[in-house]
């Protein structure tokens, strides 16, 4: 699966994504004002950090913020992992500590059977909090 496949399938799965594309990172969030918070980003280049050696042709790498059980679940006790690896979950090279995620092209079975669970919960997550807020203020 290409980058562009998979920005094509958070378009269409989630029709409230914001998909904002600045340099080679693409962030996913639920505010088309802010961009933040993301739920996922796909980065193509080196420019943001050099772990997962981007400069590769055609490498790039999905992030994806989950919640504190399922980091600890999926990836919390993998130690030194190879951030250069294709198709293998493993914590993010910079964020780990905010329990995101990383994958470098993902297949197509990868992709449905561990991926798309991940995205619908960082997506739920997300836009749950952002429904509190437009809650909130439609109170005030």
């Amino acid at each position: 699966m290409d980058d562009a496949r998979v920005l094509r399938y958070i378009a269409q799965t989630y029709p409230d994504a914001d998909i904002f594309t600045t340099g080679s990172g693409t962030f996913i969030s639920c505010d088309a004002e802010k961009h933040w918070p993301n739920f996922a980003t796909v980065v193509t280049s080196d420019e943001y950090d050099s772990a997962s050696k981007l400069d590769r042709p055609g490498v790039y790498r999905l992030n994806i913020g989950v919640s504190n059980a399922t980091f600890e679940k999926i990836v919390g006790s993998r130690p030194n992992p190879d951030y250069t690896a294709l198709d293998q979950l493993m914590p993010h090279p910079v964020y780990a500590l905010q329990n995101w995620v990383s994958i470098l092209n993902p297949s197509e079975a990868t992709f449905d059977k561990v991926v798309r669970p991940l995205l619908e919960e960082a997506h739920e997550r997300v836009a749950r909090a952002r429904r509190k807020v437009a809650d909130k203020q439609s109170r005030s």
